[in-house]
């Protein structure tokens, strides 16, 4: 339209009076006039598009619905202010004529951390039937994003639960003595018995040598501590310790369920932050995640002898403590050593940890000048203090499972199989 307007100025003489002026008067009159042919942002009706929960990282595709008034729109263009956690806003969009009553205005969504998240204001701006004029306005558009900590392990704790029901189902169809911790009966002992089997109590006021046979234990309560003090804000494979714990935390709650365990979680820094009471309810994955994944690393230390207060007092019967943590020596020394007593006495107690596979390689690396000799050098001491570390848990009854992301939670369910009478899968 412009450049039609453009092109009659042309055709004008150039001493014509108050033709530029004219021009313009009818350039506005018209642009006034298609302006107000537009249709008002007011009556557009906009309403979210997004899912109820996306796990972090997952890329999705949101947006908006869109609901015209009856004969439809002119071309609409929007614009939405990115939330902090969606990484850099949308770049404005734009539809064309909008002849029908709804349509869709999509944009993807890659949330970069955990929570609850309330998505910006939606500016919607909407043209003549010329385009030489547009109105606009900012409106509020409800709506939420739950993102939840991702799940990579949830594959490989499938195929584990489908390997131990296997088992499981073998163990009904012949039952398996010698394996377990549950006392089972007193028998005469054969040469493929374990000889450290053997009750010399018995055995001396018997003839011939007895030994003690278990059955694989059950109806279990494990309990996952998973701490969320500072040691767990430290990076791991370019994300916070505490997500490759909670990977581990999912992994462990979708088999011990599987199986019919009871299995809860704690999570604490300084104090208890989230309790989920033991179940083995099909949806106590659910809950766990419900109840963990708003939660953040806090740059505070951790005191493990309030959250073993808090769960012996709920918990008075045997149980299967898991602390969910990091194998540092200040935080292992200073907390978790002096407080370990109050479980390790009546309780088996598992200590989870997550190693940095970055650190294991630089130990092994070539030394090729100063800095890669310093580099191994601080590495191969690192990991040094790390396996005195794990020696001393163990050597007061603790059992350590310290692994490297993407192996933790595997290793953490064999574990769990292990002590329960199976064998690692």
């Amino acid at each position: 339209m412009l450049v039609a307007l453009a092109g009659i100025r042309l055709l004008l003489p150039e001493d014509l009076p108050g033709g530029v002026w004219g021009l313009n008067l009818v350039v506005g009159v018209v642009a006034v006039l298609d302006g107000l042919l537009a249709t008002s942002p007011r009556r557009l009706e906009v309403g979210r598009d997004l899912p109820a929960q996306i796990a972090l990282g997952a890329p999705v595709v949101g947006g908006w619905g869109l609901r015209t008034p009856p004969g439809g729109a002119g071309p609409v263009g929007w614009a939405s202010a990115g939330a902090p956690p969606w990484g850099p806003p949308p770049r404005p969009g734009r539809v064309g004529v909008l002849t029908r009553r709804e349509a869709r205005l999509a944009t993807p969504v890659r949330p970069g951390r955990r929570g609850r998240f309330e998505p910006g204001r939606v500016t919607l701006r909407v043209a003549g039937p010329l385009g030489l004029l547009a109105r606009q306005r900012t409106v509020d558009v409800p709506g939420q994003l739950k993102v939840v900590p991702a799940f990579p392990s949830r594959a490989d704790a499938e195929l584990r639960l489908a390997r131990a029901r296997r088992l499981e189902l073998g163990l009904r169809t012949v039952r398996l003595t010698g394996t377990g911790t549950d006392f089972d009966q007193l028998r005469e002992y054969t040469p493929d018995d374990d000889f450290r089997r053997i009750d010399w109590a018995a055995t001396a006021r018997s003839t011939t040598p007895v030994v003690r046979t278990y059955r694989a234990e059950r109806n279990q309560t494990v309990l996952v501590l998973v701490d969320v003090g500072r040691t767990t804000a430290g990076r791991v494979a370019d994300v916070p310790r505490l997500e490759h714990l909670l990977d581990a935390t999912f992994a462990l709650v979708t088999v011990a369920t599987g199986v019919g365990e009871r299995v809860g979680v704690i999570a604490f820094d300084d104090r208890v932050r989230a309790t989920v009471p033991p179940s083995h309810r099909g949806d106590q994955l659910a809950r766990v995640v419900d109840a963990t994944y708003q939660l953040e690393p806090a740059l505070i230390e951790t005191d493990f002898r309030e959250a073993f207060s808090h769960a012996l007092g709920a918990h008075r019967r045997r149980t299967t403590f898991v602390i969910a943590t990091d194998l540092n020596e200040a935080t292992v020394s200073a907390t978790l050593v002096p407080a370990l007593p109050l479980v390790l006495r009546d309780h088996r107690v598992v200590v989870a940890a997550v190693a940095d596979p970055e650190v294991a390689a630089w130990a092994g690396a070539p030394a090729g000048d100063e800095a890669s000799a310093y580099r191994r050098a601080a590495a191969t001491s690192a990991l040094e203090r790390r396996e005195g570390l794990s020696a001393r848990l163990t050597g007061l009854g603790a059992t350590v499972v310290d692994a490297a992301p993407g192996v933790l939670a595997g290793r953490l369910v064999d574990t769990f199989l292990q002590a329960r009478g199976g064998r690692p899968l």
